[in-house]
């Protein structure tokens, strides 16, 4: 299969398409044909050699996140995703692939009517807002402030907390109006505040 291998820390040019072997899906494991796979600021770090969890070993195949259609499962998995359309972790490596490993328990069907294109862009930021939107136990009675309303987690954390019915505030710690364009595009209450943010 044809994959995107990195040899070197660096900028994107370090990212080479070579020939590898077809993974082989393990107890627990399946095999993802993948149609797209995501691309986060977290691996960018991790490219150029500056990432929070130190350097990897090399080379490597980069990429966490894939949407595509399972085309094999590990001898124990459930015969029955087979042709599962899903998005997945890989288990932050071996994404940026024709085909990827991904624990069965981590893969999720993608619902009829979702673009798989659009699940895939949901995968990071909105594990990460469902986690926090979860962790927080917001009651329908409760105001809620969320930082940075217009970025990918936020923007989410808002719908999340508009969808539970909460009296709102959104907060946003940047002086764009993408923050307040988004805000008010949804009729949530705002507060200006003194330092230009919202």
């Amino acid at each position: 299969m044809r994959a995107v291998v990195m040899e070197e820390f660096g900028g994107p040019e370090v990212l080479r398409i070579r020939q590898v072997e077809d993974p082989v899906p393990g107890p627990g494991q399946v095999l993802v044909a993948v149609a797209y796979a995501s691309i986060t600021f977290v691996e960018t770090q991790v490219r150029s050699g500056n990432g929070p969890f130190g350097r990897p070993a090399l080379p490597r195949i980069p990429g966490n996140g894939v949407g595509g259609r399972i085309v094999a499962a590990g001898p124990d998995v459930d015969p029955a995703l087979m042709g599962t359309v899903v998005v997945t972790t890989t288990g932050g490596e071996g994404g940026y692939a024709e085909l990827a490993l991904a624990r069965a328990q981590d893969a999720v069907p993608v619902p009829e009517g979702l673009e798989l294109k659009d699940a895939v862009a949901l995968l990071a930021d909105g594990r990460t807002a469902l986690l926090l939107y979860r962790q927080a136990e917001i009651k329908p009675s409760e105001r809620v402030l969320v930082e940075a309303a217009g970025g990918g987690v936020g923007s989410l954390l808002v719908q999340l907390a508009a969808a539970a019915d909460a009296g709102m505030r959104v907060g946003a710690v940047r002086r764009t109006g993408v923050a307040v364009t988004f805000v008010d595009s949804r009729g949530l209450s705002r507060q200006v505040l003194p330092d230009g943010g919202v």
